[in-house]
């Protein structure tokens, strides 16, 4: 299911989402059984603590800077920058300043 309108429409990931006071925003791109996309916009110090997820993920910067500890390892992103976020390995996204990303998940088995 797509969650955006159905007419193909070229749009400007950085424009597509604001930064809200103190606050993460996120807008559900597409989702459908394979997987989602999800487009993510965090204001200042906010950021989301580690966790872990049940399936691969990819995350692109799309404006900013984050740290991004992966099983204890930290990675900087910077706009452009793509990281994979392997399968049930804690991962936590710490942003320097406001920060918007792209965040691919994946449902499946990588064969």
């Amino acid at each position: 299911m797509a969650i955006e309108n159905a007419a193909p429409e070229v749009r400007n990931l950085k424009q597509m989402l604001q930064y809200q006071e103190k606050a993460v925003v996120s807008r559900m791109l597409l989702k459908n059984p394979a997987g989602n996309v999800t487009l993510f916009a965090f204001d200042g110090d906010e950021g989301l603590s580690e966790h872990t997820a049940p399936y691969d993920a990819l995350v692109i910067a799309v404006e900013g800077r984050a740290e991004i500890p992966i099983g204890g390892v930290s990675h900087t992103l910077n706009e452009g920058d793509s990281l994979l976020l392997p399968a049930n390995v804690p991962h936590a996204v710490n942003p320097i300043g406001g920060f918007k990303m792209l965040l691919i998940m994946i449902r499946g088995a990588v064969q």
